[in-house]
């Protein structure tokens, strides 16, 4: 049996992420915890120790002799204990004969389901079994809150930063684009831009709170009090008809309104002095890499072709 002096995994976990991040605060975010609670971890695995592992100060949290010998043990256990999860992950996926994936609109009403059809074609081509795959579409807080629970196995989100306490990786951006009907006084300006202030101070048509659109839109435009929205809707495609019935501006992901700018339903607008640039992640539950089997392929599929 394990002495008492082991550290449970958590900690382990938490050195880790310190001696990467050299920050408490940060390595706190990273897995989705409380800067205090990471601070009692550490405190616990210090006393099991009996050694001091960490020197904090103002530059920051640094490994002592001690806490960097126990890193490097921490590492390996980390890393097997990080196997055993995605194994048992993929075993799961396994015995329920799918693979539940959730993606908020933008992804899955323009990503995603040509993802899904490449990966059934090339499991078939491999000779490989063509997995079941089902899809919930929702905004990207609701993706989120999905994967932490274990509802979906895997998760397909937008948004400026990644989500915190799952694990990630960037698949992709995608470019916020302002867009307005043709009937807009906007949409006679050709290449003249609209300033920052004058989008903020322009009532808009948005997406719901908790879609990563929103979050983009409102991240981007910070420094400027933004006048209250004049329609707000929880799907991509009401937002769109909205725009186009001359409801007003909308900014929206350019994958949503690529066809609507070719065939003039909707003009896009520039904007100067904006950011609005936002990462597609794909994020799950478990160890570094995402399970073994299609939600990795998919994973992989999705970085190979989201641009």
């Amino acid at each position: 049996m394990l002495s008492p002096h082991v550290p449970d995994l958590r900690a382990l976990e938490l050195l880790l992420t310190v001696a990467r991040t050299r920050s408490m605060g940060a390595a706190a975010i990273q897995l989705g915890i409380t800067q205090q609670a990471a601070s009692s971890r550490i405190q616990t695995m210090e006393s099991l120790v009996g050694e001091p592992l960490l020197v904090r100060s103002k530059r920051g949290s640094e490994l002592t002799r001690m806490g960097e010998l126990v890193a490097q043990w921490a590492a390996r256990v980390v890393e097997a204990a990080e196997e055993l999860d995605t194994g048992i992950a993929a075993l799961k996926i396994n015995r329920r004969g799918h693979l539940a994936v959730a993606a908020s609109l933008t992804i899955a009403e323009h990503l995603l389901p040509g993802w899904m059809v490449a990966l059934r074609a090339a499991r078939v081509r491999a000779g490989q079994e063509a997995p079941e795959l089902t899809m919930t579409a929702t905004n990207s807080a609701t993706v989120v809150d999905l994967v932490r629970s274990g509802t979906v196995d895997l998760g397909f989100v937008e948004g400026p930063e990644a989500p915190q306490g799952l694990r990630c990786r960037q698949v992709g951006v995608d470019e916020l684009v302002v867009v307005v009907g043709p009937s807009h006084p906007w949409a006679q300006r050709g290449r003249r831009p609209v300033s920052a202030r004058q989008l903020a101070s322009t009532p808009l048509v948005v997406r719901e709170v908790g879609s990563g659109t929103r979050t983009v839109l409102e991240r981007a435009l910070a420094d400027h009090q933004m006048a209250p929205p004049v329609l707000e809707f929880s799907s991509t495609m009401a937002v769109r008809s909205a725009v186009a019935a001359g409801a007003g501006p909308a900014v929206l992901g350019r994958h949503a309104v690529r066809d609507d700018i070719a065939t003039r339903r909707l003009v896009a607008v520039h904007v100067a002095g904006v950011d609005l640039t936002r990462v597609l992640h794909a994020v799950w539950n478990g160890g570094a890499q995402p399970p073994q089997g299609p939600a990795r392929d998919l994973v992989a599929l999705a970085a190979r072709t989201a641009g």
